[in-house]
């Protein structure tokens, strides 16, 4: 796409907009933590659990992304106001899919002692829609579900919601933002069944980053990085205006669960975003500063089609981590040294 082009707004948009605004924001609720903390462990010199939540707390960091159930995690937040999103890791998707008592195991032994911490059980990361887990993922969520309600964990004033968080590149033709739509429909409509049917969010991995290092071309770095001075383009169908990268990503998750039919869902939280300091095209710590503190404030503010509604976030990740898998830029995202001093200086969360 050229995110750098002004496109001609029909007549009719100034209607389209406040509709559609209008209808997300009636159905939308609020949320405890606007931005969170991926806390990822594949490292081998990382502090102690309880040193990494003391310091989600002396930088008034209350919500935290966990991607399976460290036992040392869990007994460190107890007592704390951090809420946590807990993740069921990809290789346990099928058994949980394939027995109730699995998902029942699971959510004794990793959700029951601590429920009072967990606002999010996150069934997979980024699954491939054809890899062998793919076609467990909805029914691994219906059993962790089951097992919620069969021990009795959700009540009406503190319900903790299941879901899965999908890359972003399940969606495409997502420029203009609002002809956004799932590659894959046969994948993702059973999580919207399932998602409707539990006013459950769906979790999406975010990265502008990604979208500017492998299309410079055509995508500017002040519009990945929030920094535009002004608005960069105009969606034809509804008139809205974007100034940056983010926004549009979020919002064409938004018309892409429209029309798979999420009639009854209309949250989107970012379940990771982050930039690298180091390893790729423009990956420097510079860069990584300005869109993390950029981001952290956007978070607050809402997108074109969800204004003055705080899109929950998770900025992505609290450390580097030495031992991850992949490019060079996937060991470089931390906000924090091992050592625990800031990467950036402060951040504002």
């Amino acid at each position: 796409m050229n995110a750098m082009a002004t496109l001609n707004v029909p007549r009719m948009a100034a209607t389209t907009l406040l509709f559609i605004a209008s209808f997300l924001l009636l159905s939308l609720r609020p949320t405890e933590a606007q931005v969170g903390v991926s806390y990822g462990k594949i490292a081998n010199n990382l502090p102690s659990p309880r040193d990494v939540v003391n310091l989600y707390r002396s930088n008034n960091i209350k919500a935290m992304r966990l991607y399976f159930p460290d036992q040392q995690t869990l007994q460190a937040l107890q007592g704390t106001d951090i809420k946590l999103m807990i993740g069921v890791a990809n290789e346990n998707i099928r058994s949980i899919a394939s027995c109730r008592c699995a998902a029942y195991r699971w959510v004794r032994a990793n959700v029951l002692p601590y429920r009072s911490s967990i606002s999010y059980i996150v069934v997979g990361n980024e699954v491939d829609p054809s890899s062998q887990p793919g076609s467990s993922v909805a029914p691994a969520m219906q059993n962790i579900q089951y097992a919620l309600d069969v021990l009795n964990i959700n009540n009406q004033n503190d319900e903790i919601k299941v879901s899965t968080a999908i890359n972003a590149n399940l969606i495409t033709n997502s420029y203009p933002p609002s002809n956004g739509q799932f590659k894959d429909p046969s994948y993702i409509a059973p999580i919207i069944d399932f998602m409707n049917n539990h006013d459950s969010p769906l979790l999406v991995n975010v990265y502008p980053y990604f979208a500017y290092a492998n299309d410079p071309k055509d995508i500017s770095l002040d519009y990945a990085l929030f920094t535009s001075p002004g608005y960069v383009f105009t969606d034809p169908n509804n008139g809205l205006r974007y100034q940056n990268l983010y926004d549009a990503m979020v919002d064409s998750v938004y018309a892409a669960l429209r029309r798979a039919g999420g009639h009854h869902h209309r949250r989107v939280i970012a379940s990771e975003s982050g930039w690298p300091s180091n390893g790729g095209f423009g990956a420097t710590l510079e860069n990584a500063k300005t869109y993390t503190r950029n981001l952290i404030n956007h978070a607050k503010q809402g997108t074109p089609l969800t204004p003055g509604q705080p899109i929950e976030t998770y900025v992505f990740a609290m450390f580097d981590e030495n031992e991850k898998q992949g490019p060079e830029t996937e060991r470089n995202f931390g906000l924090f040294h091992p050592n625990q001093q800031p990467k950036y200086g402060y951040l504002g969360f």
